[in-house]
């Protein structure tokens, strides 16, 4: 995974957020095009093993989002 993969997440918590920030988070275009040819990639085994790693670094990432955005969603209705 590229460094400023993780800068962009990196900025975007440093920067400061709410429950609705955090949902509505979004990765760039360029990462969620990277993350698209990297599994279309792996799709036809066309993937070197360097980037199924990358691919399974962002699997993961997305993984922890999708829990950080299910706990904002709880808090967002705790505060409401």
């Amino acid at each position: 995974m590229s460094a400023s993969t993780y800068e962009e997440i990196v900025d975007f918590i440093a920067g400061g957020t709410t429950p609705q920030s955090v949902i509505a988070f979004r990765p760039s275009s360029a990462v969620q095009q990277r993350v698209e040819d990297l599994v279309a990639r792996s799709k036809d085994d066309s993937i070197s093993s360097d980037e199924l790693s990358e691919l399974d670094d962002y699997l993961q990432l997305e993984h922890i989002l999708l829990m950080v955005k299910a706990r904002a969603h709880q808090y967002s209705h705790v505060a409401g």
